[in-house]
Formats: C-alpha cells, structure tokens, sequence
C-alpha cells in the first residue's frame, strides 16, 4: 500500500471512529442525564420522604435500568452479528431517544400518582435495552475498523465518549444551575436536560446511516451461525474471562463516577453545585487520559495496564474512599476522585479492545455484549444501591472493602490471562 492509501484508508478510520463516537456520547449522555439530574427529579417520581429514602428509589430504578443491559447485549448483539453492527447502533440510538422522551414529559407524582415511577421504569427500561446493545456493538465496531497496530488506541475511544457522555451532562446541568434556581430545577429544569438527550439522539440516527459496515463483518455475510447462542457457547472460557475483567472494574467505575456525586453531597457534605463542578473537571482528566493509556497498551501489551489497576484498587479503594468521607473541601476532594479516575483508567482505556480480541466474527458483538452486560447488570448497576445502602443501616465503610474486594478478584484474573494483543482473534479473521 502507498503512503497516500494509507493516509487515505487511516483518514477513512478516523471518519467511521468519529460517527461511531458521537453517537456513543450522546447515548450516555442520556444514559447518565438521570444519575446527574436525580438529585433534583427523585422529589417529582416518588412520594414525600428524606433525602436518602428518595435517592434510594431513584438508584433502584437506575439498577433496574441495568436489568435490560444484558437482554440488550443479547438483542442488539445477535442483531448486530447478522445484520450489521450500523443497522444495530442506529436501533439502539433510537430507542434511548424514546427512552429520554418519556422521562421529559412524564408528569410529577403529585399529578399522576403511582403512574410517573411506572413510566420511570418504563423509559429507563429502554434505556436500559439501548446501552446494552450499544456498548458490544460500538466496542466491536471499533475493534474492527481500527487499524491493527493502534486498536487500543481507537478503541479508547468507548470510554472518551462514554465519560464525555456524562461531562455533557454534568456541564448541562452546571448550566442549568447558574440559571435556574434550586426550587426550579426540582420543578421543571431538569426536563430540559432529556429534551436535549432526545433531540442529540435523532441528529445522531442520521450521522450513522453514513457510516462504512466493518470488513470484518462484510467477510462474514455467508456465516449461517452468526450471532446464536450456540455458536457464542463454544466459547465458555472466553464468556467467563469476560465476567472476570468486568467485575472489578465496573464497580469501580461507577463508584467513581455516578456515585462520588451522591457521596460527596450526602456524606462529605459538599454543595451540591460544587460537587458538579468537582465530578466535571476530574471526568474531564479522565477523558483525556484514555487515549493515551489505550496508545500505550498498543507498545506495552493490555495486561500491565490491567494488573496496575486491579493492585492499586485493591491497595487504595479504602483509605481513599475513607479519606473522601472526611473531606469537606472541594480541592482535596477532586484530588481524591481524581486519584480514583487514574487508578480505573488502567481497566477503561483497553477493557473495550481486549474483550473483542477474545471472539469470532461471528460472535463478537454477542460475545463482548452478553457476558459483560451481565456482569455490569449484577454489579456496577447495583454499586449505587448497596452504597446507600449500607449507608442508611450506619455501615457505609462496609461498602469501600466491597469495591475493593471486587477488584481483587478481578486482579487474580489478569494474572493469568493471555495478553490479547499477541494474539489477537482479530488478526485472524
């Protein structure tokens, strides 16, 4: 190939990662629009109660919304494995859509009764079924279109737009708060937020419909055994090593990110603006060090990154999350959360590449989906709830030596795992 194909062919790279980013932003954007904005919406759901009580009801609808993940890793990866993984990103997109929707126009409890939290179930179940199918399908699709000797790099790029999906969020919402007062942004200011997750997701529909089909899936056209479940249980032990790099790593991740914003209000008792801008400035480090930790992992291999997080995880989850209890300030604070960031980039930046290095074809988006799903559905959707959990029975540092119990498991794992870069399934299709 001539140096002007490849820039032209790494230009054509650059142009499929970027559709495929936005779209991937603005689902979790919307996806993350209810972790920001629950502080203020958790009132107009669920009846009269004190703060934890209300928190709580909000994190359970939010675990239930990772109840539909693995069904949608299921759906939307087996569709992605026979029909395209454009024609499955563009289905999930327009669910969360609809799913944004209904959040928005769905009345007050006070309006409508016990029918605004079965409509809150309803939107965050679909929500749920979208980010299923969008996480396999956006990890393989990126996977697939990379070029070979920078897929971490590339594939980085899953977690750049899943984080920057919530800085936008959380920037949404620090707007919001310089504008509206507390009273009404518990009122009605955080609608505007899902208006604008609904009408991101319909401009992103359109973008996708030009993206290019990966390669790799066009070679697999005639394949009779795309995406079933038998074909995917060929591969036991893959599905399970699967299970083993997740576990840690998404509890640690959404103890980080979705619930230091409730642990910094409710136990630091940090302002609750503050803590906005505390989550969007160390979520803004974080974005900017993925690239750069998945370009590392294409010259140094996936599992010295995988061991350096689940050690210090292990080593630094307690008496950092201890230290945060006590901290009042928000400098100390963002250092704390920011420490915590650096730490789990170590599982983010790669987790995506590494998982579709795993599996076939075939079966990749049903095989980076189903397993992960599961363990993300079992875990990291119920992270927040057992946090605030523990905390309303008065044992809350219980929970810091469940995160890093977690990640100790996940820690044993990658010290016996292959190093997927060398060997990589990709390579092989």
């Amino acid at each position: 190939m001539t140096v002007v194909a490849e820039k032209r062919a790494e230009r054509r790279v650059v142009a499929n990662v970027l559709r495929g980013s936005v779209g991937n932003l603005i689902e979790w954007y919307d996806w993350y629009a209810y972790t920001a904005f629950s502080i203020y919406f958790a009132a107009a759901f669920f009846p009269k109660g004190d703060q934890t009580a209300q928190l709580l009801n909000t994190a359970a609808v939010f675990a239930v919304g990772f109840l539909m993940r693995p069904l949608g890793g299921w759906l939307l990866g087996r569709y992605a494995d026979r029909h395209g993984r454009r024609a499955a990103l563009t289905l999930s997109v327009t669910l969360m859509a609809l799913g944004s929707l209904i959040i928005a126009l769905t009345p007050s409890y006070a309006t409508i009764g016990v029918a605004a939290p079965i409509l809150l179930v309803l939107a965050r179940l679909l929500q749920g079924l979208s980010v299923g199918g969008e996480y396999s399908t956006s990890a393989t699709y990126l996977s697939e279109v990379a070029s070979p000797r920078r897929r971490g790099f590339y594939s980085s790029f899953q977690y750049v737009t899943l984080t920057a999906g919530q800085l936008v969020a959380l920037g949404v919402q620090i707007v919001l708060q310089q504008f509206l007062s507390k009273p009404e942004m518990t009122e009605w200011g955080w609608r505007i937020a899902f208006v604008i997750g609904a009408t991101g997701a319909i401009i992103v529909m359109w973008l996708r419909r030009g993206m290019d089909e990966s390669e790799n899936f066009e070679k697999q056209k005639g394949n009779a055994q795309k995406g079933t479940l038998r074909a995917l249980l060929k591969h036991p032990k893959e599905c399970l090593l699967v299970v083993g790099l997740t576990l840690g790593g998404t509890v640690a991740f959404y103890t980080y990110t979705t619930y230091l914003q409730k642990f910094m209000v409710n136990t630091s008792r940090i302002d609750a603006a503050t803590v906005s801008w505390i989550n969007f400035a160390a979520l803004l480090v974080f974005v900017v060090l993925q690239p750069i930790a998945g370009a590392l992992s294409d010259r140094v291999g996936r599992r010295p990154l995988l061991l350096g997080f689940g050690v210090l995880g292990t080593l630094v989850t307690v008496p950092l999350l201890s230290t945060l209890a006590k901290t009042s300030e928000a400098f100390p604070a963002f250092l704390l959360m920011l420490g915590g960031l650096v730490i789990v980039t170590g599982y983010t930046s790669i987790n995506a590449i590494v998982k579709a290095e795993l599996f076939p074809t075939n079966i990749r988006a049903l095989g980076v989906g189903l397993p992960y799903a599961l363990t993300v559905a079992i875990f990291g959707g119920t992270a927040e709830y057992v946090a605030l959990w523990f905390k309303q029975a008065g044992m809350e540092s219980v929970f810091f030596y469940y995160v890093a119990g977690c990640v100790l498991i996940s820690l044993l794992v990658y010290g016996f795992m292959r190093e997927t870069s060398k060997d990589s399934v990709l390579d092989k299709d």
